[in-house]
């Protein structure tokens, strides 16, 4: 069997602030347009006005998205700077009121503000998706099919959103999660782990049915933690908060590439991942919303909770035979400093918690460290 090229994508939204207040700020168009300039399709307006997404090119390895993505945080970074905004890759504004926000007068964000009704209006989140190049349909149903009922890639989608969170903050307010971004996300519907599909045609069946009753227009309104790109011959992950750290980026990027890589290794021994129902997947979902890595996922197999330092550990002893075919190890290494210094929402806890003042005082010292860590890597 022809080995897949596993190539890869990332998509990445931020949001722009205002330098000397910290609040949220509208792209101004100018700057939109000289982003565009510089980066042409790489870089569009999102939902909100307050947001801007970038995507990389197809990339062969992890490093050369860390470039592709490096590029595309500083020219942003610098742009926005000319208009005395910042970018700030974190999936919740720590204060800011998403009734203050407007949406992008486009055509398809007008459309989708009157499909969502208000549980649109409180859509001020970003996310991060990974994009994994698989060109044979049949075997993207197969890594994807059977998710939620027999593991397969499903199956980490906690892990992966563990070492993401970067979302504690909602309006002000410690929410108490690791990710407040997915309690948002997951009122939208056809949102959360994905269904147990057979086969890519009982796929496309289902979607061409919602199609066919004109409840959306294609599969892109399908917003799975996991899914078939609507775009692209790619499976498209998109569990992740959005990371304040370019590093952190690029190694759950060669996380997600590992992963699918050895599970393509087991299919061609026709093997698959160990088989839970999504009943027990969505409780490790749940823990790493609530947590993110400080009290450690559920192994079922072992039938216990196991810190998440030591799963870390299992899942580089894992993809390392991948790892090194990808050539990614030492990308993957990077995010061992997710597991010594803290994952985003630790790191923004801790920022809040040494800054005297008031609550606005906080706040405002969270958007300035997520300022700094947008271009610590770059």
């Amino acid at each position: 069997m022809i080995e897949p090229d596993f190539t890869i994508g990332v998509e990445e939204e931020y949001l722009l602030v205002d330098i000397q207040t910290r609040g949220l700020a509208t792209v101004p168009d100018a700057l939109m347009a000289e982003c565009e300039a510089a980066l042409g399709s790489q870089v569009s307006p999102e939902f909100l006005q307050c947001q801007i997404k970038v995507g990389t090119g197809i990339c062969a390895t992890a490093s050369d998205a860390f470039d592709d993505l490096a590029h595309l945080r500083h020219t942003i970074r610098d742009c926005a700077a000319n208009y005395s905004l910042a970018p700030i890759a974190a999936s919740c504004h720590p204060s800011a009121d998403w009734k203050d926000q407007a949406h992008t007068d486009q055509d398809r964000y007008n459309q989708l503000k009157n499909d969502l009704g208000g549980v649109g209006r409180r859509m001020l989140i970003c996310g991060m998706r990974v994009h994994v190049g698989l060109d044979d349909d049949t075997l993207r149903a197969d890594l994807m099919g059977q998710l939620s009922l027999m593991g397969q890639l499903s199956y980490f989608l906690p892990h992966l959103l563990a070492l993401s969170v970067s979302s504690p903050f909602w309006q002000g307010d410690d929410t108490g999660l690791a990710s407040y971004r997915l309690s948002v996300f997951d009122n939208l519907p056809r949102t959360g782990l994905p269904p147990t599909l057979d086969s890519w045609d009982e796929y496309t069946r289902s979607v061409q049915a919602l199609v066919d009753l004109g409840v959306i227009e294609d599969s892109s309104k399908i917003w799975w933690d996991l899914r078939p790109s609507a775009k692209f011959p790619t499976l498209e992950t998109r569990i992740c908060d959005v990371s304040p750290r370019l590093s952190h980026t690029v190694g759950l990027t060669a996380l997600v590439q590992c992963l699918t890589r050895m599970l393509w290794r087991l299919r061609i021994k026709n093997q698959r991942w160990r088989q839970y129902d999504s009943f027990l997947v969505q409780e490790n979902r749940w823990r790493a919303q609530r947590y993110g890595i400080s009290k450690g996922l559920i192994d079922f197999g072992r039938g216990e909770i196991v810190p998440f330092a030591d799963l870390f550990d299992e899942l580089l002893d894992l993809v390392e035979e991948d790892a090194d075919i990808l050539q990614c190890t030492n990308v993957l290494e990077s995010l061992r400093s997710i597991i010594t210094g803290g994952t985003s929402s630790d790191r923004q806890r801790a920022v809040a918690a040494a800054t005297k003042g008031d609550a606005s005082a906080k706040m405002d010292a969270v958007v300035d460290h997520l300022i700094a860590e947008f271009s610590e890597d770059l």
